[in-house]
């Protein structure tokens, strides 16, 4: 894709948690946003600290407020999905694209790689399609992005399409697979990506939603207004990218299993792990399939923490050829 000159991020006050490189490391400057997203202003307002925010119950805030992030910091212009499908948060997301790009620089004496030659797979792309766009914008990568949901793919396309962006959006028409059915045989990826299904079932996910929405608003379960209660879908989401049997735990052993046939495919696998519990399975699961190297980055953001784990089947010494293009 043709690069867009990047303006400075929209930002002020720095929030220590995040990565350098994170275009949103410091407070939101909602003035800049809504020279972007005129649409936002009538969600902004003055928290008892004095500072501008938004009601992040509030469904169409948070997408109003991703669309301004998307368009001021990384120059897109068109990104829309419907109001029952999963509204990410940019910073956190944007964090784990920086941490991955310091993984494959650390393969090649710290140099950062940037460029269509890097080639990265992100699984469960949902609608949002948001870990291949901000690669894109960031790095110049080659992003396939593959989801089990046909109207996740339609969005995604959509969006990738309308920004011109390095994006190769597939259907994973077995939805018990992960890696098989995706990576063709004769292709390499540099890394793998993905924000596995957190929740074991539907109904752990709605528990867990209204738990957090309690958590945040001291006890009251109410919209912004406080005469409405609030339920998950306030935080959207398709049931495939919410949950599935077994939880994140199933899915992350599931994909560990599946990666040892696509060794000589792929350098890297990664994948955000939010239950720091699950890290003992997970490190016995990479320990049966004879992972060369794993390693845990850690992640943060405001009182939430969360982790990537990755793994590679090549040795050192193989990754710098790869990384070199001499693999």
């Amino acid at each position: 894709m043709s690069q867009k000159q990047q303006p400075k991020p929209s930002t002020t006050g720095v929030k220590s948690k995040l990565h350098p490189r994170n275009r949103n490391k410091s407070r939101y400057n909602f003035k800049q946003l809504i020279e972007e997203n005129p649409a936002l202003k009538k969600y902004v307002a003055v928290n008892k600290y004095g500072s501008e925010t938004i009601d992040f119950f509030n469904a169409d805030a948070v997408k109003l407020l991703n669309q301004a992030l998307l368009k001021k910091d990384y120059g897109i212009d068109h990104w829309d999905i419907p109001q029952d499908f999963l509204c990410p948060p940019i910073p956190g997301r944007a964090d784990y694209i920086h941490h991955i790009a310091d993984l494959l620089g650390n393969d090649d004496n710290e140099n950062i790689p940037r460029g269509p030659r890097v080639k990265v797979l992100d699984i469960g792309t949902g609608a949002n399609c948001i870990y291949p766009i901000i690669g894109c914008i960031e790095y110049d990568w080659n992003f396939v992005a593959a989801d089990i949901n046909p109207k996740s793919i339609q969005i995604a396309t959509a969006i990738t399409k309308a920004n011109k962006l390095a994006i190769e959006v597939r259907l994973q028409r077995n939805p018990s697979n992960i890696f098989k059915g995706v990576i063709k045989a004769d292709e390499h990826f540099d890394i793998t990506t993905c924000n596995p299904p957190f929740h074991a079932s539907a109904e752990d996910a709605i528990h867990a939603n209204m738990r957090k929405v309690k958590n945040l608003s001291k006890g009251k379960a109410t919209d912004s207004k406080g005469n409405k209660p609030i339920t998950a879908v306030s935080f959207g989401g398709q049931h495939t990218e919410l949950w599935c049997v077994g939880g994140e735990i199933r899915f992350v052993r599931d994909m560990i299993k599946e990666s040892a046939l696509f060794k000589k495919n792929v350098l890297w696998f990664s994948t955000l792990v939010s239950k720091e519990g699950n890290l003992k399975d997970i490190y016995e699961s990479l320990r049966n399939v004879n992972a060369q190297q794993v390693k845990t980055i850690d992640m943060g953001q405001g009182n939430k923490s969360s982790r990537v784990v990755a793994w590679s089947y090549h040795t050192a010494n193989e990754r710098k050829n790869w990384r070199r293009g001499n693999g």
